[in-house]
């Protein structure tokens, strides 16, 4: 039997049968900061901060960067405000308001379930507060050099618009394709943009509306990331393979080819100037920025995995003399250049303890000088830096174990000056968040697994414990608050989930990010054998071999990927799980990979056949465990139909399993009460069917 939850989620008794110390609600109060950005010029900022499901500007500026809020959105209507900018005159903040940036679908969002769905419109406002300008439905606007007008994007070609919205938004580039990545000139008169047309694409400088679009060095290669030089007269950019070729092999593992290629503007000439190493290391980078390619000013940047760690490269315009600028067993991420394109910013995990390794700390490099020195330290967690305009200042977010993340100025000598501090809510419960503390054990093939413990601040004798799985599965889980929304709602779960004297381990298994190539990229993962469940399952065994836990009472939970482990994990050994809530997860990993008109690959049938073996779906009839099945049906990074899947196999197998349905979300609960009423109905399952049945 199938039981609804929608009658068991009365928030207020609920809290009243766990008699907790601080409510779910509260403990996910806190104002999430976002797309955090510095003026081209001076030493200005803005932000976007999620305040309970009200999403609004923030903005500070020197010298005592207090934080304002220019705008005023009073519902939580699950629109989402991304794309901020300032004008390089520090005049006016664009944003864009609506649509599901984390999604593969972008598009307009309804979770309000409103008769007329919202769109994704574009908007700006002075930087003081003021009048709220709107541009145009769009989206990703990027001001000029000159601060008096806007690029954006809609139906996959390329407007202008004045930054005031005086007058309407003109169509300046319809071609062939879908035109992207546009990046102006450094003197405001020219484009450079990418035309995806779906096996290639070509890079496009349009001048204006009399001249024909000079396409640079077109080829029968996917040509991306176009970067000006810091004097306009070249273009450097990533070429990749274009999409076609013999039907190869599923399962093994192959080097994807790419090189940075440049063109002299003035003469037209392309040249290759690098080429990747022909390893599956060399491979083009699967991390965020991909090639993260920047024309500083004398040197072109880059990141690279060919050393087995994610790394910034630097070399001259034509290719020589290039060198590793960050050397080392760490990860570098959240990459940012100057505006005198002499430095680099970035965050990474590494530093002065050894546990930094599930941390992040802000770093600068000179972009021809191996010479990292670190501007943040200690047992905080500090990402996504900006240089401010005039390049004295950098900004991050940060965040620690037990306060979430707000904006802060980073001052010399690593001390954090915090901005907004003000707008954590009174009754969020800071003093009750407990410390995790960084534990690795070994997984059945050897593979060291690596976790954070929550534990009670006063555990009681043979208590339950809850695996926490995250998704992604490109993602690391730290020893503080998670700098991305989707993970700090989790981290707060896992402290309540604590505060009701559950211990919590959050896996950061093999797939993930943070511990070097072989760990993000391991053989026989995912639908080619999922190897990283052996990570899950060593996580389990773990935990019931620790003092003061009842191995009879271990659950699991997690979310989009984090929900298929969790999912194989009921399924494949429902002994060692006794309960667990599969959110959005993916059940059935087998597709086909038949392509018409194409010879199938030649290890086609095996791998469809380890495919299956990888699905959870596979396991139902071994799957005993009392189950939770949530999902929204406007996902658009797992099907819905997945959950609807196994909720009918499951009827069809008269199983018991509880369900919880939400109609027009998403999957980043973009509305603030559908975030809490997720995190609601999992900590009720987890209590009734593991702290409330008999030991």
């Amino acid at each position: 039997m199938k039981k609804a939850l929608f009658t068991l989620l009365v928030f207020a008794s609920i809290a009243s049968a766990f008699a907790q110390s601080f409510s779910i609600k509260s403990v996910l109060s806190y104002p999430f900061p976002s797309q955090l950005v510095a003026s081209p010029v001076g030493s200005k900022m803005t932000w976007a901060a999620n305040e309970q499901g009200k999403r609004n500007i923030y903005t500070a500026e020197a010298p005592d960067y207090k934080a304002v809020k220019i705008t005023n959105f009073n519902e939580d209507d699950g629109q989402e405000l991304t794309s901020l900018s300032i004008s390089a005159d520090g005049q006016w903040v664009v944003f864009v308001k609506g649509g599901d940036h984390g999604g593969r679908d972008g598009g307009s969002v309804n979770a309000a379930s409103l008769p007329t769905p919202p769109k994704v419109e574009i908007f700006t406002i002075p930087f003081s507060g003021g009048k709220i300008n709107s541009i145009s439905e769009g989206d990703n606007p990027v001001f000029s050099p000159k601060g008096n007008q806007l690029l954006f994007a809609k139906g996959g070609q390329i407007y202008l618009s004045p930054a005031d919205g005086a007058s309407p938004a003109k169509n300046i580039i319809s071609v062939k394709g879908s035109n992207t990545s546009y990046k102006w000139s450094p003197d405001g008169e020219k484009i450079a943009f990418v035309s995806n047309r779906t096996d290639h694409s070509f890079i496009g400088i349009y001048q204006d509306q009399k001249t024909p679009i000079k396409w640079l060095s077109p080829s029968f290669s996917r040509d991306n990331s176009p970067v000006w030089s810091p004097d306009g007269d070249a273009i450097a950019f990533v070429r990749m393979q274009g999409v076609g070729g013999e039907t190869d092999s599923i399962l093994k593992a192959k080097h994807q080819p790419w090189a940075i290629w440049t063109v002299d503007l003035k003469t037209e000439k392309s040249k290759q100037i690098w080429k990747a190493p022909e390893t599956v290391r060399g491979s083009f980078p699967s991390i965020e920025g991909g090639a993260n390619l920047m024309w500083a000013k004398d040197r072109i940047v880059f990141t690279s995995y060919e050393d087995g760690w994610p790394h910034l490269y630097a070399m001259k315009a034509d290719g020589s003399q290039k060198i590793l600028l960050t050397p080392g067993n760490f990860t570098v991420e959240n990459i940012k250049l100057s505006s005198d394109k002499k430095t680099l910013v970035f965050a990474s995990n590494t530093g002065k303890d050894v546990h930094d390794l599930d941390r992040r700390h802000i770093y600068t490099v000179d972009a021809d000088k191996a010479n990292m020195k670190p501007l943040s330290s200690g047992l905080g967690i500090e990402a996504y830096p900006v240089f401010s305009g005039d390049a004295k200042q950098v900004f991050c977010l940060s965040a620690t174990a037990q306060r979430p993340l707000l904006p802060a100025l980073l001052k010399a000598g690593g001390t954090i000056n915090l901005i907004g501090e003000e707008l954590i809510p009174k009754d969020f419960p800071l003093s009750k968040m407990v410390t995790p503390k960084h534990v690795n054990f070994k997984a059945a093939d050897g593979n060291t697994v690596y976790g954070q413990l929550f534990s009670p601040k006063k555990a009681a004798k043979n208590h339950p414990a809850i695996v926490y799985v995250h998704g992604g599965p490109q993602r690391q889980m730290y020893l503080g608050w998670s700098p991305m929304d989707y993970y700090s709602i989790d981290y707060a779960l896992n402290q309540y989930l604590v505060s009701m004297g559950f211990t919590v381990l959050s896996v950061n298994y093999r797939l993930g990010l943070g511990y070097g190539y072989d760990f993000h990229k391991p053989k026989n993962a995912g639908a080619q054998g999922a190897s990283e469940y052996q990570d899950i399952k060593a996580a389990g065994g773990w935990l019931a071999n620790q003092a003061n836990i009842d191995p009879k009472r271990i659950g699991i939970y997690g979310g989009s990927y984090g929900g298929y482990l969790t999912a194989l994990a009921l399924g494949k050994d429902s002994k060692l799980f006794a309960a667990g809530v599969d959110i959005h997860g993916v059940n059935s990993r087998f597709s086909s990979t038949a392509i018409e008109g194409k010879t199938p690959a030649p290890d086609a049938d095996l791998a469809a056949k380890i495919a299956n073996e990888s699905s959870p779906v596979t396991y139902v009839k071994t799957w005993t465990s009392p189950t939770l099945i949530i999902h929204a049906d406007d996902d658009r990074n797992v099907a819905f139909n997945q959950s609807v899947d196994l909720a009918k196999r499951f009827e069809d197998l008269k199983m018991d399993f509880e369900f919880l349905a939400i109609p027009d979300d998403t999957h980043h609960w973009m509305k603030f009460s559908n975030g809490v009423k997720v995190s609601d109905a999992t900590a009720d399952f987890l209590k009734r069917k593991l702290m409330d049945r008999e030991k």
